[in-house]
């Protein structure tokens, strides 16, 4: 007979299951991968400390520097992985952000943030945000990561992030803009397989975020409600989805959203044909990664 301790109160499939004691067990562990140099691209990475009150770290890649050095746009990334599961310090985001900063020719940070449920949300919003503030105070060339003052230009940055990290990526973005945050200027935002809201109540979300309806009326879970959406000051935004992802529909939403709603920039939208979720990160080996990795690269360097 299970005893009170061991009873199981909330159970997400994939995700995490919560204990009567207040235990959680995740399904899925993330791998850690050391920084260093990458063999197949040459790209230096190193992990640095964020807040140390806070303990969140991000991880930089270095692209290796050919001619006379001069200062490359930054990508600030945001891991997937419901808001609950991954970190920047997996093998998959290692390899993907060594080839696309080699591709792009950028230097990428990729911030990290604490997980729900544990940390209910908004706190990963919140350590998402600090991130890109941490990243600010190197405007001046005087700030606490050497690599960032010497090779970033904070005038060209792109945010991305995809599944949980690019409806992060997004809410950073109109955020910074609507509190007029100096030191960066936001010029791409590459969403990729986006993790935005429906109509029906969802209660995973709900879990781990206890003030959020967990429907489409949340302005994090659907920016068409965010009242902050038209201070978005970027570019250009570029949506990706994949057809048989149960979230394209919300990735398609998005899109159109971004086209409706008059904030004044361009938006692009990429499908991925026969793919899933993410895939990615999880069919390393598809055909079809070729392609979106290129779509992102050319959107990168616009301009």
């Amino acid at each position: 007979m299970a005893t009170d301790n061991s009873e199981i109160t909330h159970d997400f499939p994939g995700f995490f299951k919560v204990y009567k004691d207040g235990r959680v067990d995740r399904y899925w562990n993330t791998d850690f991968v050391e920084a260093g140099v990458d063999t197949e691209t040459g790209v230096q990475s190193k992990d640095v400390v964020i807040s140390p009150e806070t303990n969140v770290r991000a991880r930089i890649f270095l692209p290796k520097i050919n001619g006379p050095a001069k200062k490359l746009p930054l990508l600030v990334h945001y891991h997937g992985g419901g808001f609950c599961i991954g970190s920047p310090f997996a093998p998959a985001f290692k390899t993907f952000l060594s080839a696309l900063a080699t591709q792009a020719n950028v230097i990428a940070v990729s911030i990290d943030y604490r997980l729900a449920p544990e940390h209910k949300l908004p706190t990963a919003y919140d350590d998402s945000l600090a991130g890109l503030q941490w990243i600010a105070t190197h405007s001046d060339g005087k700030g606490p990561e050497p690599w960032i003052n010497e090779h970033a230009d904070l005038g060209r940055v792109i945010l991305a992030g995809e599944s949980a990290g690019a409806t992060l990526a997004h809410y950073v973005a109109v955020q910074a803009a609507a509190a007029g945050m100096c030191g960066v200027a936001i010029k791409r935002l590459l969403i990729v397989h986006p993790y935005f809201g429906a109509r029906e109540p969802d209660k995973f979300y709900q879990y781990m975020c206890p003030t959020s309806s967990g429907t489409d009326d949340d302005p994090k879970l659907n920016p068409a409600a965010d009242p902050d959406l038209l201070k978005l000051k970027c570019d250009a935004v570029l949506v990706c989805v994949a057809e048989k992802d149960k979230l394209k529909g919300r990735g398609v939403a998005y899109y159109e959203a971004m086209k409706k709603c008059g904030w004044g920039g361009a938006v692009d939208f990429h499908e991925t044909k026969g793919e899933d979720h993410c895939f990615h990160f999880f069919n390393p080996r598809s055909e079809n990664i070729g392609p979106l990795l290129k779509k992102m690269v050319d959107f990168i360097q616009l301009g």
